[in-house]
């Protein structure tokens, strides 16, 4: 008996051996073996407004007059308007980073899509590869424009501030990439961030920024304003002193939202050229009883030969009213016999 299984547990310390064995080869022949490359998964083909390397929020920089722009990559305006500040005014300004108070978009059917257009485009083609706060600060951007004196009191107007002009707030209304289809996920994105934004969800981190720039770029007016906050892409920043305070973003929305499109072009030189009036059309000589009015006497080397002589009468025409005509006029009238006494009275 003890054999038996002596010689059962032999045979399975054997197989063991011999399994063992196989699997030990096996990762040698593998380490051995030369490393096989691995296939590189392709890549997705970019569509639509990713398709070209236009960085998130390339806006231009244009000074209020509309004279000198700078690279790609900021937005908005530096130098505030000539705004009196109102009598109402706090004097006291406070430095910390409030949020915007929720914004209400109490227009029409009309205005709310329009705004929500306005608000998707302007979000889509300034972060449309930024996270959701990057975005979200974006948006906040626009409506804390829309309730400030110094800007367009509604959604398209804000977004498409400049458009008519050489200069715009936002540089994809002027440079075409509004020309190119976007993606349709990227676009949903932008508009779910568009619509919280005009249904009152506040981004108050940004807290009352009206101006914002990429990290690529340094412009030179960043020290002349305040900082706020790093979201995504972009640096932002408010006004210094009273206007930009929470208590300065008291402009109410106006509604009756233009086109969502860029504005129709005018072209400043066009406006500045002097204007030539119409020439005024002489007016006809007034015959006055008992003066003869100037004939208009036409130079006699300006008429044409054909028609030199067409005030000449008909040779043999003698008019009855003078029978004293000079005798080249002489000769048979040319009245048929029938009218000859037409102007006589009846008997």
């Amino acid at each position: 008996m003890f054999w038996r299984r002596f010689s059962k547990m032999q045979a399975r310390g054997f197989a063991a051996a011999i399994v063992a064995s196989l699997i030990g080869a096996g990762f040698s022949a593998q380490a051995l073996a030369p490393a096989q490359p691995r296939k590189a998964e392709p890549k997705p083909v970019a569509v639509g407004y990713e398709a070209e390397d236009h960085f998130p929020g390339a806006a231009f920089y244009y000074a209020v007059d509309d004279d000198a722009a700078v690279g790609a990559g900021t937005t908005g305006t530096t130098t505030l308007p000539d705004l009196p500040i109102p009598a109402d005014a706090v004097d006291t300004v406070d430095g910390s980073i409030q949020p915007a108070q929720p914004f209400r978009l109490a227009g029409t059917g009309l205005d709310k899509s329009r705004a929500l257009q306005c608000l998707t485009t302007a979000i889509y083609y300034e972060a449309a590869n930024e996270p959701t706060d990057g975005q979200r600060a974006v948006a906040q951007v626009i409506l804390n424009r829309v309730r400030h004196p110094a800007f367009p009191a509604t959604v398209c107007g804000v977004v498409f501030q400049g458009s008519e002009k050489r200069g715009c707030q936002f540089s994809f209304a002027c440079d075409g990439a509004m020309a190119r289809a976007p993606m349709r996920s990227a676009w949903d994105r932008a508009a779910k961030v568009a619509a919280a934004a005009l249904s009152g969800q506040v981004f108050g981190a940004v807290g009352e920024a009206t101006h914002y720039h990429t990290y690529a770029v340094t412009p030179s007016w960043n020290r002349s304003l305040v900082m706020t906050g790093v979201f995504g892409a972009h640096f932002f920043h408010r006004w210094k002193g009273w206007w930009g305070t929470a208590a300065a973003f008291r402009q109410a929305y106006r509604g009756g939202e233009p086109l969502p499109e860029p504005h129709a072009r005018v072209d400043l030189a066009e406006l500045a050229a002097p204007v030539v009036p119409m020439p005024v059309p002489m007016p006809a000589p007034v015959a006055v009883p008992g003066k003869s009015a100037a004939p208009i006497a036409t130079p006699r080397e300006t008429i044409q030969p054909a028609y030199a002589q067409s005030g000449t009468p008909i040779g043999g025409y003698v008019p009855r009213a003078a029978p004293s005509a000079s005798p080249m006029d002489q000769g048979e009238s040319q009245i048929l016999d029938k009218w000859k006494d037409s102007g006589k009275p009846l008997r």
